[in-house]
């Protein structure tokens, strides 16, 4: 299996670009996110130049990875952000991303996150519902400003990916239905402190063929021509994320693949496409290293207790997902079958397993294993669970290393509590 990332071995030792592993983990130790510089570059390029007749805005969504320095990285890139709250409005100007190329998703803004965007300049909103939509005209009038707005469009198509992750669905909390949104389009110039610039279609994660996006494309047009009839300024297609990527055995579309298939529908909406992708930019840029504690052995089968655990990659316990782990160093044949085991952490759960009956060799304390694909979403969802310090990440580009977040310590784990003296005595 060939995996689309910069982690290979050299010498039965596993490097990031040109880095060993373990010259990291000796320096920050374990658990650790490592993620590679040129890996994220060229995903984000294979979709520059795959849809570069159309000029794009690229907005990397930033809850698939937040580390301002993977953030500024993209930014320097030519990517703009795709943000769902406050918090990540804030991250992407300190990340020094211009308003300009940020987009505002989320099915429930507050009314103080529609105001510092609006304070911001940000690029546009991706629009949910009606009261939302009212929300910013409402707080973009008391600004005397005019906001930009997307109707988010809910197609109702099957994205074949997992229920938890598909978004455009009929019984999904996201988006509006084309009915209602053509509706919200007739009455776009009652509405004085927006203008309704776009539509947007964002059909869930881990998509691995073109046709659910060319459903969407067919069904959000057909709103894009009512609405254009309605003399509604419909500019731009905003298709979200959602390119899968390889994490097991997958075969997703390539970005040129993914063009191919819906320029054709774009050309004939005479739009500007945003796109906003997360996971395929980072997911198989970074790996989570983790040591292994104890070998332990119950009813026959073999458990390797690592010190990384659910509450650093929620993903296999969420959603059962799957992250290829193979180790770091030199992997040694097991005897008479006894290479396979259940990778569990420390946390006490039953549902922290991050790999289950995985041929790994013969394994002891001490050894190092590497969870592959653990880019996106595996250090944003990251979690005190256990009371546990949440991880360092390191940035990777060539011969060179750092730190690009540094592991929390114990003080971390009260900074924010208030013992009230008053009622606790």
């Amino acid at each position: 299996m060939r995996y689309p990332h910069d982690f290979h071995r050299v010498n039965g030792a596993l490097y990031c670009e040109q880095v060993p592993i373990a010259r990291i983990t000796a320096a920050v130790g374990t658990p650790v996110y490592i993620y590679s510089h040129r890996t994220l570059v060229e995903h984000l390029q294979k979709l520059q130049q795959a849809f570069a007749i159309l000029r794009p805005l690229i907005c990397f969504s930033v809850k698939a990875n937040g580390n301002l320095a993977i953030l500024r990285l993209l930014v320097q890139q030519g990517a703009g952000l795709d943000i769902v709250s406050g918090g990540e409005l804030y991250k992407a100007l300190q990340a020094g991303c211009p308003p300009s190329r940020i987009v505002f998703a989320s099915v429930g803004k507050s009314d103080e996150e529609i105001d510092a965007s609006l304070a911001a300049g940000i690029f546009c909103f991706n629009v949910e519902s009606e009261p939302e939509l009212e929300a910013i005209n409402r707080l973009a009038r008391r600004r005397k400003t005019l906001a930009r707005v997307a109707l988010r469009i809910n197609p109702d198509v099957e994205a074949h990916t997992h229920h938890y992750i598909a978004t455009g669905k009929k019984e999904s909390k996201f988006g509006i239905d084309p009915k209602t949104a053509v509706k919200m389009l007739r009455r776009h110039a009652q509405l004085p402190g927006v203008r309704i610039a776009g539509i947007h279609l964002h059909i869930g994660s881990q998509i691995t063929q073109a046709k659910p996006f060319v459903q969407a494309i067919q069904r959000g047009g057909e709103v894009i021509r009512q609405g254009r009839a309605f003399g509604a300024p419909l500019e731009y297609l905003n298709l979200g994320g959602g390119l899968g990527i390889i994490y097991k055995d997958e075969q997703p579309q390539t970005p040129q693949q993914f063009a191919k298939a819906v320029l054709p529908l774009l050309h004939q909406l005479q739009v500007r496409l945003i796109l906003e992708p997360g996971r395929f930019i980072v997911g198989n840029a970074g790996v989570l290293v983790t040591e292994v504690l104890y070998i332990k052995q119950a009813y026959g089968k073999q458990f390797a207790v690592v010190d990384a655990g659910m509450n650093d990659l929620l993903r296999p316990a969420l959603y059962g997902a799957y992250h290829e782990v193979i180790p770091t160093g030199r992997v040694t044949a097991a005897r008479n079958g006894q290479g396979r085991y259940d990778v569990v952490g420390p946390i006490c759960e039953s549902a922290d397993v991050l790999a289950r009956d995985r041929a790994l060799g013969r394994l002891g304390s001490g050894q190092q294993l590497a969870v592959l694909g653990a880019g996106a979403y595996g250090s944003t969802m990251a979690s005190n669970y256990n009371g546990r310090l949440r991880p360092a990440e390191v940035l990777v580009r060539g011969t060179r290393w750092a730190i690009i977040r540094r592991r929390e310590t114990v003080a971390d784990l009260v900074r924010h509590d208030v013992v009230p003296h008053q009622l606790i005595r």
